[in-house]
């Protein structure tokens, strides 16, 4: 019997082998000693003297047994503490066990460790305010209908290091002591972790989840590593009492109303995990796609602690978060663009200049019927254009105190298209902000700057060529008088004439090159020297005022975009 390789390593029943035909071990289960046979092949009267014998808190040890509903329920029987109502077992020895049945330890103590590895639990898997007192070992365990440990406490190590969850794993208001560890643990249904306390967690997964990671109210007293590839991540009213780290692929990640007692950094991992063990992380669960995380929800964060690195923010709520202004982006961290191509205001075609922008922007926009801005999710509260210029102003100083001026220039930009709507903005302040925005999109657009001021020398260059240069250049006639021996010597210069005759007799080539030297001369503050008619006079102030700031808005968004 044992000179079979695939023999299990403890004595075992081998009820049903057939050794001598080349056939199987038989059954695998553990000999109930002094007998030959496991727990579930004992003949009724030696079964019945075994579980007589047990008494609460002895040590079990069954590995590779098949257990069915009355087999276990015999077992627990056996173990029953009265006073506390429930089973209580030392060590428990559990191993490559088949359950074929609904199991339950609901209650049950375990003084000892717990040793799971390699069971098979085809049925649902009850473990509800379960007590662990030793280490709690369920490596290679497979979950057919996934499993239920609500309420469990796990005073010290817990591990599920490989094992399957083939349906909803529900570890809600558990308590993990200890380390625990989800090293390569598939989940294919729900991973429930609702108000679960991990102590003194080191390292959680690397785990793949076909659905939620649910984390909402959990707590992480410890520094801790969430290394996870799955469909969404709720991480709402958290509590982060240590640095964290998150390691995600996939994932849509919901923050509101999580709390950062210390750093914690969340990014995204474009190559599959790999377990302790070496072996690729089985992602086969979770559909598929670009692995960038994104960020849906960052209300009611202090976000002074979080540092976000290669994730998306295109659908990310920002508004109700605070200290916005110390959030650290690292690497490519993309928000939602403008709609793109031309679109209609009102009669209008309108084209919008590309830029990043806040998802609320987009609700807020579509809300007022603006075309190919994103509708808010249902249940979503719009926000208004006064909070919406608080979140652009700080995610703008968040930027420029990381020295990365042209990264803020799109955050200052919003910030004023934000001021520029808002009702409580006095009207003077935006009717001058429209002025700022059509001449320069705040200062932040050259190439609007540049054509208005082309279009302003252009004007001007037409109206001194039609208008302000005179006729001729006026002449300087010198007249003498003679007393005496002395003679007195007066020059006059004759006043401009206006021109006359028609418009193409003045478009001509001579009076081009003397409009042309009066434009550009206005254009940096220095006088033209020509004589020029009343009319040209206040055109070059006009033009001497108006022109240079034009130049200089250009300038200044040029700078915008190249400054470090």
């Amino acid at each position: 019997m044992t000179s079979d390789p695939s023999a299990p390593r403890w004595p075992y029943c081998g009820h049903g082998a057939d050794l001598a035909a080349g056939g199987p071990v038989g059954c695998r289960g553990r000999s109930v000693e002094p007998n030959t046979s496991c727990l579930a092949h004992l003949a009724d009267g030696d079964r019945g003297t075994y579980l007589a014998s047990l008494a609460p808190g002895n040590d079990v040890d069954h590995r590779g047994t098949e257990f069915d509903a009355t087999l276990l329920m015999e077992l627990l029987d056996a173990l029953h503490d009265p006073t506390t109502g429930h089973a209580r077992i030392g060590e428990a020895r559990f191993d490559e066990v088949t359950f074929g049945c609904d199991v339950s330890f609901e209650g049950v103590t375990f003084y000892g460790e717990a040793w799971f590895d390699g069971a098979t639990l085809t049925s649902g898997a009850e473990f509800t305010k379960a007590i662990f007192c030793q280490g709690a070992w369920f490596g290679g365990a497979t979950f057919v209908y996934g499993a239920e440990f609500l309420e469990t406490t796990f005073r010290t190590d817990a591990w599920f290091v490989h094992a399957i969850f083939g349906g909803d794993a529900r570890f809600s208001g558990a308590v993990f002591g200890g380390d625990v560890r989800f090293d390569g643990a598939i989940f294919d249904g729900i991973a429930m972790f609702f108000r679960a306390a991990f102590e003194k967690a080191t390292l959680v997964g690397p785990l793949a989840c076909s659905t939620v990671i649910d984390f909402r109210e959990a707590s992480f007293t410890g520094p801790v590593v969430i290394q996870a590839a799955a469909a969404e991540l709720n991480c709402t009213r958290t509590r982060w009492e240590s640095a964290a780290v998150m390691r995600l692929r996939l994932a849509d990640v919901d923050l509101s109303d999580a709390v950062f007692e210390y750093p914690l950094k969340i990014s995204s991992r474009s190559s599959p995990f790999h377990a302790g063990d070496g072996s690729l992380l089985d992602e086969s669960v979770v559909t598929l796609g670009d692995p960038t995380v994104r960020i849906l929800s960052l209300r009611g964060v202090d976000c002074a602690h979080l540092v976000l690195s290669d994730v998306d923010l295109t659908e990310c709520l920002f508004s109700g978060a605070v200290h916005l202004d110390q959030v650290r982006m690292e690497g490519v961290c993309p928000l939602a663009q403008v709609p793109e191509g031309i679109r209609r205001r009102g009669s209008l075609p309108v084209r919008w200049t590309p830029r990043r922008t806040l998802a609320e922007e987009h609700h807020w926009r579509a809300a007022r019927g603006g075309a190919g801005w994103s509708a808010a999710p249902a249940g979503t509260d719009h926000t208004g254009p006064a909070s919406l210029a608080s979140v652009y102003r700080q995610l703008r100083k968040s930027f420029e105190d990381s020295k990365n001026e042209p990264g803020a220039a799109d955050f200052y930009y919003g910030e004023m298209e934000m001021r520029r709507h808002d009702p409580a903005t006095p009207r003077a302040e935006r009717w001058l902000l429209a002025g700022y925005w059509g001449l320069s999109g705040y200062g932040l657009r050259a190439t609007r700057a540049l054509i208005w001021l082309l279009t302003a020398m252009t004007v001007t260059l037409l109206a001194m060529m039609l208008w302000g240069l005179p006729t001729n250049d006026p002449k300087t006639e010198t007249k003498g008088r003679l007393r005496g021996a002395e003679i007195a010597l007066t020059a006059e210069t004759s006043a401009p004439v206006n021109p006359s005759g028609s418009w193409h007799q003045r478009l001509s080539i001579e009076r081009f090159d003397k409009s042309l030297q009066v434009v550009f001369n206005s254009v940096i503050f220095r006088s033209s020297g020509q004589n020029l008619t009343t009319t040209g006079t206040y055109m070059e102030m006009a033009s001497r005022l108006a022109e240079p700031v034009l130049l200089g808005l250009a300038l200044l968004a040029i700078r915008g975009r190249i400054k470090r």
